[in-house]
């Protein structure tokens, strides 16, 4: 049963409570780990999150990025104004390179492919989102086969060309292979088979506001 407003489980990890991978005067690049927001939820119960962590050390970053709660990985924030609007405006104009590792339910018969269906949220089950050919909007995901693995599983390398909430989790259970771990969008054995949901953002490159060509890179830890 999905947690609500009126009922939330929370319990963030505490270690590591806050890593970051670089620093400078611009930005901050953090590693988000599995099961903290990214952002304060409204009740009081959600207000850890990465950024409130960043914001006791640093009082004007900004979050550039966002991940799901669920979701490990790479988070970039801002340290000005100047850096956020330079960085935000190529997450918006989808020039930034982005790069997720998941482990998905069942073997992939290609070893590469591209799922391009429209996303919506889901009114009767939010915060889910469903392919929704009506009223969705455009979203692409790319996805290349790393390694089979005999669960039945399969460790991909995604990458999204679109940023749609949860777009990724989508795509994959749309193709008939959740990601394990996933408490919204995979079940029975694929839920079951991990107690995390396996989804990583591995690296992440874009033009930093000094104008270098800029990536960075945090291993997937499972």
């Amino acid at each position: 049963m999905p947690t609500t407003l009126s009922n939330p489980v929370y319990t963030p990890p505490l270690e590591p409570y806050l890593s970051i991978v670089h620093r400078d005067d611009d930005i901050l690049v953090l590693d988000k780990p599995s099961g903290l927001l990214s952002v304060p939820g409204r009740d009081p119960v959600l207000y850890d999150s990465l950024a409130t962590r960043v914001q006791k050390q640093f009082p004007k970053a900004l979050m550039i990025n966002r991940l799901d709660k669920d979701t490990s990985g790479l988070v970039l924030m801002s340290l000005n104004r100047k850096a956020h609007a330079t960085i935000a405006a190529q997450f918006e104009n989808r020039t930034t390179r982005k790069s997720y590792i998941a482990v998905v339910w069942g073997h992939l018969a290609q070893e590469s492919g591209l799922v391009d269906l429209p996303l919506a949220i889901d009114q009767d089950n939010k915060p889910r989102h469903r392919v929704d050919h009506e009223n969705g909007r455009s979203a692409q995901s790319e996805w290349h086969v790393l390694d089979r693995l005999p669960l039945p599983a399969t460790r991909v390398k995604l990458h999204p060309l679109t940023g749609r909430t949860h777009q990724l989790r989508v795509h994959m259970q749309a193709i008939g292979h959740p990601i394990l771990g996933d408490a919204f969008y995979a079940s029975g054995e694929a839920l079951d088979a991990a107690d995390r949901l396996l989804l990583h953002a591995e690296e992440v490159g874009f033009r930093h506001p000094d104008g270098r060509d800029v990536s960075f890179r945090v291993p997937c830890p499972f």
